[in-house]
């Protein structure tokens, strides 16, 4: 699996349906602010459930390709195909999706066969029940993932790590997986995926890893980042190199409606010249902004206002998807 640096073909997203309709016109502004932000550097195609092709009209830009598609829901990194490269040829993962574990999602499981036959991708079918936002990889071998999503009962009852390890070796071509134990306290309720990582850590480059802190102690997830912190500084890569890690310290808001926030700015997207944050209104935003600036010279750094998405349960990388360019 090429990392998320990798040059991009294309962005895969959905457009929202579903209970994202219960906040209608927030989500369809947050949707579109992310796809015609990405669309100014790389090709954007949004599937499109039949009974929303007039709001995806009124919203995206034209330059972003619709294309219509039964949905249940409109998180593309989860129930959309994980593309690899194998002998210099683009393939995909086919993720049994289940909805986290926690719903069923008919019409959201055949999404990834749907794109792959789009693209004329050979698709590897996997009984392994698992989320694109559950994995974070450095395309040299190394994934870091979180127990409580790649072990869940609810979705692979009875695997083991060895088990997980495996499958994951012969998908996504690593040799090395880094285990964290959970995910934020805010992501086990509600709309959760029970402990995605790509709001925990993400890779910037091989060797140098960005870990979400949560630097107040009256926020749960202050104890998990810092276990979540030390792990990762303890770790080695598939090359054998210890992990630089950088802290990226959470947003100051710590709760919302009355509840603990897992907003995180590690649930970022890189596109084609582009590095494209999530933010919250919050005195951190521009010091987000500043770092990846240092961290990635040449790319645009630009925000899209997150807490939109965050309310229905993910950020911008869980409604994204990239394909690689070959």
């Amino acid at each position: 699996m090429p990392p998320e640096w990798h040059p991009h073909s294309r962005t895969w997203m959905s457009w929202p349906v579903g209970y994202a309709l219960d906040r209608a016109e927030a989500s369809y502004r947050a949707w579109s602010a992310v796809a015609n932000a990405i669309v100014r550097h790389e090709p954007v195609t949004m599937l499109v459930d039949p009974s929303e092709r007039a709001s995806a009209a009124a919203w995206l830009d034209p330059r972003v390709e619709v294309a219509e598609q039964p949905l249940d829901d409109c998180w593309m990194r989860d129930n959309g195909p994980t593309f690899v490269v194998d002998g210099g040829r683009l393939k995909g993962v086919d993720w049994t999706f289940n909805g986290w574990g926690w719903a069923p999602h008919e019409k959201d499981d055949l999404v990834a066969a749907s794109v792959l036959d789009r693209v004329g991708v050979p698709r590897r079918r996997t009984a392994m029940v698992g989320e694109g936002g559950g994995i974070h990889v450095d395309g040299e071998g190394t994934v870091i993932v979180t127990e409580t999503v790649q072990l869940d009962p609810r979705r692979n009852p009875g695997w083991t790590k060895a088990d997980a390890e495996a499958e994951l070796r012969a998908l996504l071509g690593v040799e090395k997986v880094i285990w964290l134990p959970r995910g934020l306290t805010a992501d086990y309720g509600g709309y959760g995926t029970n402990g995605h990582v790509d709001l925990l850590a993400s890779f910037v480059r091989p060797g140098l890893v960005l870990c979400h802190v949560q630097p107040d102690p009256a926020h749960p997830d202050h104890e998990v980042t810092r276990e979540n912190l030390a792990i990762l500084r303890a770790a080695t890569d598939a090359k054998g190199r210890p992990l630089e890690v950088i802290e990226l310290p959470a947003p100051t808001v710590l709760e919302a409606d009355g509840k603990p926030v897992d907003y995180s700015y590690i649930n970022h997207y890189l596109a084609n010249g582009l590095a494209l944050l999530c933010s919250f209104d919050d005195p951190r935003d521009a010091e987000t902004a500043d770092l990846f600036a240092k961290l990635f010279p040449g790319r645009t750094i630009a925000s899209v206002d997150a807490r939109d998405i965050f309310a229905l349960g993910g950020g911008i990388h869980c409604i994204t998807q990239q394909q690689p360019a070959i």
